[in-house]
């Protein structure tokens, strides 16, 4: 899954109108950007593994720090608390709470059973990354819905609010894209630098969201 977190991003806007958008981002891909960090720090482990799945070729053996559900749910907590602390906004804390909870919740649908309950615990996956067609039209539909419950609740101030947004909706597209073909990485080390670069969508779709402005709640 991988535009899919960004749809509940996207989606989250409608619940959250005063969240910036880079903020719920933050929240929906939060385990997949502190992940590769553990990775390089060798808390976590992963391997190449070509046709372990279908879609995927990572063997993700080892990662209860970011990825079991206890854990999830502890960051959520966590982020969402952060919000809250700062902002003072309940509504908003919550949701951005749950959109961190939310990214291993829509793991689930896609990974095979590697995703620990708790540290140690069982692991559980539904496997859709070994149904091509079933993941694409289930994370392409979550990328649209939230696309279209944004933009419901929005609109560009300015040219910056228009093209920014809709650059960065391309580039996430065409990266999702991009991963499906480009096969496996040579090394987990090299991926997981790569795999840092997605920090960047943080700042960019606060960029683009603060030129825009809230229509409807």
């Amino acid at each position: 899954m991988f535009i899919g977190h960004f749809g509940v991003g996207l989606a989250a806007k409608k619940l959250a109108p005063r969240a910036s958008l880079g903020t719920l981002f933050f929240a929906a891909q939060f385990l997949d950007l502190i992940w590769p960090i553990f990775l390089l720090l060798g808390l976590e482990q992963v391997r190449i593994a070509p046709g372990i799945t279908r879609m995927s070729p990572f063997d993700f053996y080892d990662y209860p720090i970011s990825h079991s559900l206890v854990a999830a749910a502890c960051w959520s907590l966590l982020v969402g608390g952060m919000h809250y602390f700062g902002r003072r906004r309940f509504i908003d804390a919550a949701v951005i709470g749950l959109a961190v909870l939310s990214h291993w919740v829509l793991d689930f649908l896609v990974h095979r059973p590697d995703l620990p309950l708790w540290p140690g615990g069982p692991k559980v996956g539904l496997g859709l990354w070994n149904n091509w067609i079933a993941e694409i039209i289930v994370e392409v539909a979550i990328f649209a819905a939230g696309i279209w419950m944004y933009s419901s609740v929005t609109r560009a101030r300015d040219r910056v609010g228009r093209y920014a947004f809709w650059a960065l909706l391309g580039f996430l597209f065409l990266g999702w894209v991009a991963s499906l073909l480009a096969g496996a990485p040579p090394d987990a080390r090299s991926m997981a630098w790569g795999a840092l670069s997605m920090w960047i969508i943080v700042p960019w779709a606060w960029w683009a969201d603060k030129h825009r402005e809230v229509t409807a709640s």
